[in-house]
């Protein structure tokens, strides 16, 4: 994009996300309103993901996520089926940049909540005020990190004020996780709404409303007739969410036929198994998905708060772990290469991809080298072995996770130079403890919150970013504001590629492995859509 797009007059945005400029205005052929939906029986939507919270402010988390996609209006969105991700307006009528530094929307008439209460500019003010006020550790706050303030001009107009100018991911993060808009009335201002309390206010925009609620066991999902966002009227008007504890029994119940579609996480053994299955289909989506393992600078062997603080004998720790990790036999071996090799930060796929931690660690090919890890460490006075705790998750990233993380286990112990302590922690307790320093390691994944590269880098490399890992580069931090404010494809590429070299030398987190999308329904399930917007959509389902 050329400067002049950006210029003080007012303007609409433009992105140019796979070179196609594309103006976001309402799109005249999207149904607006929303009727019960056309299904007569319902649906039932099985998982082994967890719920973390209702409320937006609260989570950042692929379960959570799903629910909010269901129930919440965002003020832009992605369409179903798209293959650019690129946002259009939801409840916006109209989104545009009216000044290098201010980006105005403006929503659409007649806006409710299911409770019956106009959706106003007041409440997308409060919504995004609350996100940033609270800041939640287990919350999408850091997606807002150029967010200054915002104003309500009107009943309609919102005006979001940023920090740095040009920003080419704004539209994307409105419709991210620290998107949804909830009813000022509803949510408080500074704390989070109890699961309990959102339900019973019905503040809900979306195209579902949620009629009935148990955590992590069962969510009934309603039709909301007042809804007049992107998706239309959903197919089905009754949705139920199933949640499982093992996923070897969510397999057995799409297999009977007992639901409609699972969605994470099965293993891949069974994924192989039920390809072979001719009661279902198994539907393959876009990659995005990455897993790693996070450092916490501070409690980690040598970090800032640990016995015998040492910044330098810490990074040789970090930089020897990643010389010993066999990405390669991890694919093969647990995932029967239904997941690949991740070798930076960026997946393949998108401006940016690289290949940092297979040039600069281990052999330089993508394989252990425990003589350069040797050296690492005895260069910086490290004693050997280091034992280092691992911790990792065996419900919220698949079973398989107990077999990858005992393989890294093994990687990293065959040597002599580590002592690995592995212990595993369900989701709803290990995602409070992994803010709150206990795990001087851990695992990760990540289901994209958009279609930008950005979504790989400023999340978790910010500086008031959602690991609370307590990384803190500041040349990292000010490429990382310098390429969302760069309108050149090539410029801001090449940043991307060089905030990950800087990363990778420093190893915050270290990729693992990156994978697709993928769902598995009955042979008479219609509209399962997995698209280049990450997010899984019940609007289109229907038997």
């Amino acid at each position: 994009m050329s400067d002049a797009l950006f210029s003080p007059r007012r303007r609409s945005v433009l992105l140019a996300l796979a070179g196609v400029p594309v103006l976001l205005t309402a799109c005249a052929q999207t149904t607006e309103g929303g009727g019960s939906g056309d299904g007569g029986d319902g649906l039932t939507f099985g998982t082994t993901d967890k719920v973390t919270s209702l409320d937006p402010a609260g989570a950042y988390d692929n379960g959570s996520s799903v629910v909010h996609t269901q129930c919440y209006g965002y003020l832009m969105n992605t369409e179903i089926g798209t293959k650019d991700g690129i946002p259009k307006p939801d409840l916006a009528e109209s989104a545009e940049f009216t000044s290098d530094t201010d980006f105005t929307v403006v929503l659409k008439d007649g806006l409710t909540f299911a409770n019956g209460n106009a959706l106003t500019s007041k409440d997308v003010k409060h919504t995004f005020d609350r996100q940033l006020g609270i800041n939640d550790p287990n919350g999408p706050a850091s997606l807002l990190a150029n967010l200054d303030s915002v104003d309500a001009t009107d009943d309609k107009t919102v005006v979001f004020h940023l920090k740095e100018p040009k920003d080419q991911t704004f539209a994307y993060i409105l419709g991210s996780p620290a998107g949804p808009i909830v009813e000022a009335a509803s949510f408080p201002a500074d704390k989070l709404a109890t699961d309990d309390e959102i339900v019973k206010a019905k503040a809900f925009s979306g195209p579902y409303q949620i009629s009935s609620f148990k955590l992590n066991e069962l969510i009934a999902f309603t039709a909301f007739d007042g809804y007049k966002g992107l998706f239309g009227k959903p197919k089905t008007a009754g949705v139920s969410a199933k949640y499982y504890a093992d996923a070897n029994n969510m397999k057995l119940d799409i297999q009977q036929g007992n639901v409609d579609v699972v969605f994470r996480s099965l293993s891949a053994t069974d994924v192989e198994s039920l390809k072979k299955d001719d009661k279902v289909t198994v539907h393959d989506g876009p990659g995005g998905e990455i897993r790693y393992i996070v450092f916490n600078f501070d409690t980690m062997p040598y970090g800032a708060k640990a016995d015998g603080a040492d910044p330098a004998k810490a990074l040789a720790v970090r930089q020897a772990f990643a010389d010993l990790v066999d990405r390669e036999a991890i694919a093969s071996a647990v995932y029967k290469d239904t997941y690949t090799p991740l070798y930076s930060y960026i997946p393949d796929g998108l401006p940016g991809a690289g290949t940092q931690f297979k040039t600069e660690y281990g052999d330089g090919q993508g394989k252990p080298d425990a003589a350069k890890a040797r050296q690492r460490l005895e260069g910086a006075g490290v004693t050997i072995p280091v034992t280092l705790a691992l911790q990792y998750n065996p419900d919220h990233y698949g079973e398989s996770s107990g077999d990858e993380y005992a393989a890294v286990k093994s990687q990293v112990e065959k040597d002599g130079l580590f002592t690995i302590n592995l212990q595993s922690t369900e989701w709803v307790q290990y995602s409070k403890d992994r803010t709150a320093d206990v795990y001087p390691a851990y695992q990760l994944g990540w289901f994209p919150d958009y279609a930008d590269a950005d979504n790989y880098l400023a999340p978790f490399f910010s500086k008031d970013n959602f690991l609370a890992n307590h990384y803190d580069n500041p040349q990292v931090q000010e490429l990382i504001a310098q390429q969302r404010g760069t309108d050149d494809k090539a410029a801001r590429e090449q940043l991307f590629v060089q905030i990950q070299d800087l990363v990778a030398a420093d190893i915050s987190t270290l990729p693992l492995l990156q994978g697709s999308q993928i769902a598995v329904s009955t042979k008479d399930l219609q509209g399962v859509t997995l698209d280049s917007s990450f997010k899984f959509r019940f609007v289109p389902l229907a038997k």
